[in-house]
């Protein structure tokens, strides 16, 4: 006995239609035809593989740190340690003026401004933080960090001493860490 490979019903091998869901049994089915497989021409698999190397590519480009691609972390550091500077030379002025630091850094106006950008062109943030005011209602000390906005550059700290310490983890500076 032969099964239709249609609906799999049981016909005569010498049948050319199936008589239950008329399929052609003439016809050889696609698997069956005897051709060569196709090959894949070079073109396409030269293709797939600049795709593939480009999509690799791609994920590097964004994946990876930037200072892969960037060497001037030294440059980036030496601008944050310049703005700190500057802006510790305000913050000095200021207190030599009005006997205590500012509540903030919009007192000291222009000079503050351009200190924060130029650490910003090097990829850093400057954080001024007054601390509590004395029992005169005046404040006689502050915190100054420069925080990088790439990972592994290093962060510094400073104070109304004017030592700066540095850190190369991935956190804040501390008066813990060394001085540099």
């Amino acid at each position: 006995m032969y099964v239709c490979r249609e609906c799999e019903q049981p016909i005569n091998q010498a049948s050319e239609l199936c008589p239950y869901c008329g399929a052609d049994l003439t016809i050889p089915p696609p698997d069956e035809t005897g051709a060569p497989p196709k090959k894949r021409s070079l073109a396409r698999v030269l293709f797939l593989w600049a795709v593939v190397i480009a999509g690799l590519w791609a994920i590097a480009w964004f994946a990876l740190p930037s200072r892969l691609f960037n060497p001037s972390t030294r440059d980036s550091e030496q601008r944050a340690r310049e703005a700190m500077a500057d802006l510790q030379t305000a913050l000095s002025s200021y207190a030599a003026t009005e006997g205590n630091f500012p509540a903030t850094l919009e007192a000291l106006g222009e000079q503050a401004r351009r200190a924060a950008q130029w650490a910003q062109t090097g990829g850093y943030r400057l954080l001024y933080a007054p601390a509590e005011p004395g029992p005169d209602g005046r404040v006689h000390n502050y915190t100054l960090l420069a925080r990088p906005g790439n990972y592994s550059y290093r962060n510094f700290y400073s104070d109304a001493t004017g030592v700066v310490r540095a850190t190369r983890e991935d956190r804040p500076a501390t008066p813990q860490d060394p001085p540099i």
